[in-house]
């Protein structure tokens, strides 16, 4: 592993360079939350309800890497910036968790799926009992993980900032501002974890190795996901399909796969940094208009 001592002006363009990252403390009522909360879209609206299922237990485990990272940390402003994400996630994983908590409140019962994501992150991915260097390497190779997959949450989060397709068909405003609120954030520390593992560890082999391990695995946890998901639905008894996603793609009620290609590629790239992609604007206007974070706030 190599400390990477790089400056403020090396890691973020300039739009970036003022933002502090700051945990914003959001509550959502979800007492009136249909089941089907995009009307008529029972397999569009799983597809989105597999954040639930997945980010409590995950955001969780990155918490908790991160804070187990902190004392490897030789930059002030990779500190600073890692201590606003551990606070943002911590809050996305109390806001999705209220959710599932909704879903018990219905007689939903995802537990034999999450049950199954609690031993992904608590055993398989968890601490090993490791000590001196193998127990550091073991942080960073999980900080590789974790960055490959905020790549993956960036691209969600500014995608979700700008489908008004949703919005169109009806879906239900609390969760959207859920979603948006999320997926804002996902987008304003959308380098974090990409700036601390370089400032770990520079290597490309290990972030490309992160990245091919992390895409069919998180690929593999969605679909499954939301056939649980179809499958305990006791309002339909349909099953989802493959053209499903093609079908609400193309209605822009979820993004596309040729569409998620050409945004994750470029995560390949030996030179790449997360700033490359989009613009941190849109999240800045959505969370100074966004319900939740003004009450937050």
């Amino acid at each position: 592993m190599t400390d990477q001592h790089r400056t403020t002006a090396d890691r973020h363009p300039r739009e970036e360079e003022q933002l502090v990252l700051a945990a914003r403390e959001v509550e959502f009522d979800w007492s009136q939350l249909p089941w089907h909360w995009i009307p008529g879209e029972p397999v569009t609206t799983h597809t989105l309800n597999v954040l639930h299922l997945l980010l409590p237990a995950g955001e969780d485990w990155f918490v908790k890497v991160l804070q187990q990272a902190l004392p490897m940390i030789r930059d002030d402003r990779v500190r600073q910036d890692v201590l606003g994400f551990i606070g943002q996630e911590a809050m996305h994983s109390k806001a999705h968790g209220g959710v599932l908590d909704h879903f018990a409140a219905m007689d939903i019962d995802v537990s034999p799926y999450t049950g199954q994501i609690d031993w992904v992150f608590g055993q398989l991915l968890g601490d090993r009992g490791l000590t001196g260097r193998r127990a550091q390497n073991w942080i960073v190779e999980r900080v590789a993980l974790i960055a490959a997959v905020e790549h993956y949450t960036a691209v969600l989060g500014a995608w979700v900032l700008e489908a008004h397709a949703l919005d169109r068909a009806g879906a239900d405003p609390t969760m959207m501002d859920l979603l948006r609120w999320h997926g804002a954030e996902e987008v304003e520390h959308r380098a974090v974890c990409f700036d601390l593992l370089t400032h770990l560890d520079d290597s490309y082999l290990r972030r490309l190795r992160s990245y091919i391990f992390v895409t069919p695995v998180l690929l593999w946890l969605w679909v499954r996901g939301v056939r649980f998901l179809m499958a305990v639905d006791p309002y339909t008894d349909r099953k989802a399909r493959w053209r499903d996603w093609v079908l609400a793609a193309r209605r822009d009620l979820l993004p596309g796969p040729v569409e998620l290609a050409r945004e994750v590629v470029p995560y390949l790239r030996r030179r790449y940094h997360p700033s490359q992609q989009g613009s941190v604007e849109p999240a800045i206007r959505y969370l100074a208009t966004s319900p939740a974070a003004r009450a937050g706030h």
